[in-house]
């Protein structure tokens, strides 16, 4: 099947010079309105569509960011990877402001987000043991070398609900819990992009330490924002560089990310609630019976 690559992130990441027929556009779908528009395009010959995970001019809390309507339009456009990439604090020395992180496991510590596409009248589980792509990871680490980043293979992301950050106190119990990185987006992101088949990247691009560090104190936002633009474009380089390592033809994944409903649903199917299965017709229409897509993007 072709390759769709679908970026979530800030609004910098998508003034990337040459994407061709560049266009945004509407998506509907039944879990609500995205976030905002999606820009669509082609890159080096590679379909491609990127998503403010906030909406331009950044609307969006991290609590109020619509997630299943974001991963659910991405799926209805075609995208088949996600590459999520955000803001983050960082529990490491090693691991300072301006370095990117390829994150490969997640500690969950969001309470104010609905975290599945899935309930009553249609359960589904399933496995989050290893919750970002290998493959898709893997692509990354190598387009953050090319730009001659300072980016650190693997990491763990505790997500908290915000958008305050972290008491000293928090920030050590994290720091002691072996996390690496803190931010407040990539969950429920990283379930529900496991629920809808697609392969999910995260970058995370380190911005302060959090409020651990002795010599660092509390957050400063001002710095954060500055180091949050010095980020950005280097971001762009890593997300320009995918398209050539992926390719436009896209292989089954060989960790299953495509397959991860294969045998997710627990619900007998005389007792699957009709209203539901509607709504999960482009997340689970191919193991439910409704197709691969189950819309189309407004004015297409």
């Amino acid at each position: 099947m072709d390759r769709m690559i679908g970026v979530i992130g800030g609004s910098g990441l998508y003034e990337i010079a040459g994407l061709e027929g560049a266009e945004w556009v509407g998506v509907e779908g039944p879990w609500g309105k995205p976030s905002d528009q999606i820009l669509t395009g082609r890159l080096d010959g590679v379909a491609m569509a990127f998503l403010p995970r906030h909406g331009r001019g950044h609307v969006h809390s991290p609590t109020s960011v619509p997630y299943r309507a974001n991963i659910d339009a991405l799926k209805r456009l075609g995208v088949t990877d996600v590459v999520s990439v955000s803001a983050c604090g960082s529990f490491r020395e090693e691991m300072a402001p301006g370095d990117f992180v390829i994150v490969d496991q997640f500690i969950d510590r969001t309470f104010a987000r609905e975290p599945s596409f899935f309930g009553s009248g249609c359960v589904g589980h399933v496995s989050l043991a290893h919750p970002v792509c290998p493959r898709l990871s893997a692509a990354c680490l190598s387009a953050a070398r090319e730009q001659g980043l300072n980016v650190h293979d693997g990491g763990t992301y505790l997500a908290m609900e915000g958008p305050q950050f972290s008491t000293l106190a928090e920030s050590r119990m994290y720091r002691g819990w072996g996390c690496d990185v803190i931010g407040m987006t990539n969950m429920p992101e990283a379930r529900l992009a496991r629920e809808a088949e697609l392969c999910y990247a995260s970058v995370a691009m380190i911005t302060d330490y959090d409020s651990w560090h002795p010599d660092h104190g509390a957050v400063d936002v001002a710095q954060v924002i500055q180091t949050l633009g010095q980020n950005a474009e280097h971001a762009r380089g890593l997300v320009a560089r995918l398209p050539a390592l992926l390719g436009a033809v896209r292989e089954p994944c060989p960790h299953g990310c495509d397959r991860a409903l294969d045998f997710a649903i627990m619900t007998a199917p005389d007792k699957r609630d009709a209203a539901l299965l509607a709504r999960l017709d482009a997340v689970a229409g191919r193991v439910l019976g409704a197709g691969p897509l189950g819309g189309v993007p407004e004015g297409h």
